[in-house]
């Protein structure tokens, strides 16, 4: 799904690579190059406003650490958002996916005494199969992925309640729990994970053709289609890619809380979608990439801890990720249209030519 002009035709594999936005390149629409980068500077002023506020809890490696270790898996989670929202559909059983995976992960290895491998690997087909559902519901039988995924969120809830008994799941052996227990000089090693699968997808979309093809599809996937483009087959993988990616988050909290509740997961739809959506702001302006949304997750963090310690109360957190996902989108849709707005004008421009030339 892009945020710029969905109209317009979408890339081929001679296109300009997926980098560049439906609306052209950044220095061919007149976006200045500074703009791609607003939220490194909202980012700085906020941790200058938090130095200076309450700088005996918010300057420190503590918190620097405590914000890689609270914020990796929520931004594996909007990664894993990140890829269908590429290719044009949305997945709204993300939540589900998660906590149903963090608890299925800790049943086998806490309660049934699972090695840890089979365990994970168990959990991972899980996902995908959740996945294929998914896909199949919207590629195939042809719903509307919000209602699908919707739906599917809700349907979820009756194995994880089913297995959990509704009751919290304790007893996560060692074995699982040393996946994220761990620092690799200083770095909390689950932050080190999501710096791996960030830059893993992030070549996959900007520098292969089928990050070209997810491109092309979620600009216009019926133009996209008449271009050769098999849009179904792209949507069917990016919704089973949200749903993996979502069951490795599922079973990296587990492994980081040694439990599982029903309840973990919905915590993090919305930041997930706040972090992607503000994330087209910020590198490849009007276009879902992972260094904008990894930039949007740590800078929502940073705000968020710095109002925390500095006194404000929990419901913050909230709040703060809300207002933050309707300004994303609100300046999404107005650079969006900007972009189009000079294109248009660029166009009638080149149209019109030189003036004619006439003789006395």
């Amino acid at each position: 799904m892009s945020v710029i002009n969905e109209k317009q035709a979408p890339e081929s594999e001679s296109a300009p690579r997926a980098g560049t936005s439906a609306a052209g390149s950044t220095k061919r629409s007149g976006v200045p190059v500074l703009a791609r980068y607003t939220g490194v500077y909202i980012w700085g002023a906020l941790i200058l406003l938090f130095a200076l506020w309450v700088p005996d809890t918010f300057l420190t490696s503590v918190t620097v650490r405590t914000i890689a270790n609270e914020q990796a898996i929520t931004a594996i989670i909007a990664i894993g958002v990140l890829l269908p929202l590429a290719a044009g559909v949305f997945d709204l059983s993300i939540g589900s996916v998660v906590a149903l995976s963090a608890i299925i992960v800790a049943d086998l290895t806490g309660r049934q005494g699972m090695p840890v491998v089979p365990a994970i690997i168990v959990t991972l087909a899980v996902g995908l199969l959740i996945g294929a559902v998914n896909a199949f519901l919207v590629v195939i039988v042809g719903i509307d992925s919000f209602i699908a995924t919707l739906g599917m969120s809700s349907v979820l809830i009756a194995p994880m309640r089913a297995i959990s008994g509704d009751q919290i799941i304790t007893g996560v052996p060692e074995s699982l729990t040393s996946l994220t227990s761990s620092e690799v000089f200083g770095v909390p090693v689950v932050a080190l994970y999501m710096l791996v699968i960030a830059a893993i997808v992030w070549y996959v979309l900007e520098h292969t053709p089928l990050g070209r093809r997810v491109a092309a599809t979620g600009a216009g996937p019926e133009a996209a289609r008449l271009a050769g483009v098999r849009t179904k087959r792209i949507t069917f993988g990016a919704l089973m890619a949200s749903s993996l990616l979502c069951s490795v988050a599922g079973i990296l909290l587990a492994s980081k809380l040694a439990t599982a509740t029903p309840d973990l997961g919905p915590a993090y739809l919305l930041p997930a979608f706040a972090a992607a959506f503000l994330g087209t702001t910020q590198i490849k302006l009007g276009r879902f990439n992972v260094w904008g949304t990894l930039l949007a997750i740590f800078l929502l963090a940073t705000g968020v801890k710095g109002l925390q310690l500095g006194g404000a109360p929990t419901w913050v957190t909230d709040l703060f990720n809300g207002l933050a996902l309707i300004a994303a989108v609100g300046l999404s849709l107005w650079g969006a249209r900007i972009a189009v707005l000079r294109q248009a004008l660029r166009r009638r421009k080149n149209d019109s030519g030189p003036a004619p030339v006439t003789a006395d």
